[in-house]
């Protein structure tokens, strides 16, 4: 293919001895996210004898195999014909989904960025609270870290660039953003997103049979709470930071 021809999507390619990947576009959007949540999804349902493993990002999905029992083009062809079955730009998001109501501070010296994040985006600080805090945004993915989520999409206005230099370090539970998107951190960690908020979720629970607090698919609104509520709910509830979980039926 040459260099300036573009790709038709979906497209399929080998990744190694072991993996495929199953492309839906070379950005993110939220037709090309939908279609790699709801495509893992079959994928699982279908169960392929020879599949290991599955994975997304934000507009592919990974699927590794055992070479042994299932070869390249035997996978290639059942992924064709999964592909096939319908739109899946348009297919309906997974079932079993979960809507998470997360108590969070902006701004104060938990999430000292905030200023500097309202002002790129034209707004006063407490019309980016209200922005912000009143986004329901969707786990697009899971990355960079154990059980870290990208989060989108916001509007127009807060597609903000990265910063040219990195914030030094983060705590676990910082609610960052950029590029129209959130990232809410695992561990603590440099960053170039815009630490805006700080929840008290634990992400990562590696005693637990499942060790991730989130799953790509579910979707989160972070709820303002003053700085005193978010210390004590953190207290209380040292696994969730007095985040509140719900089933999406529909």
């Amino acid at each position: 293919m040459g260099r300036h021809e573009q790709l038709k999507f979906p497209v399929i390619r080998t990744v190694g001895l072991q993996g495929m990947l199953v492309s839906f576009a070379d950005a993110l959007s939220e037709p090309s996210n939908r279609a790699t949540l709801g495509f893992q999804a079959a994928l699982a349902q279908v169960a392929i004898e020879g599949v290991i493993e599955t994975s997304t990002s934000l507009a592919s999905v990974f699927v590794r195999f055992d070479p042994s029992s299932l070869s390249h083009d035997q996978l290639r062809a059942q992924l064709e014909s999964l592909l096939s079955d319908q739109d899946w730009y348009g297919a309906p998001l997974p079932e079993g989904r979960r809507f998470w109501r997360v108590p969070t501070v902006y701004g104060t010296d938990l999430a000292p960025q905030l200023a500097e994040a309202a002002d790129a985006a034209g707004m006063s600080e407490a019309q980016a609270i209200d922005s912000l805090g009143s986004a329901r945004v969707r786990v697009l993915t899971i990355g960079f870290a154990a059980s870290q989520p990208y989060l989108g999409t916001l509007g127009e206005e807060w597609d903000l660039p990265r910063q040219t230099a990195l914030t030094p370090r983060v705590p676990s539970g910082a609610l960052v953003q950029a590029i129209r998107q959130f990232v809410l951190f695992t561990a603590p960690a440099p960053t170039g997103w815009r630490h805006v908020g700080q929840t008290g979720m634990r992400l990562f629970r590696p005693e637990r049979e499942d060790p991730f607090a989130l799953r790509a698919g579910d979707e989160l609104i972070f709820e303002p709470v003053a700085r005193a509520d978010l210390l004590r709910l953190r207290e209380e509830d040292p696994d969730n930071g007095g985040a509140i979980v719900s089933e999406i039926t529909s």
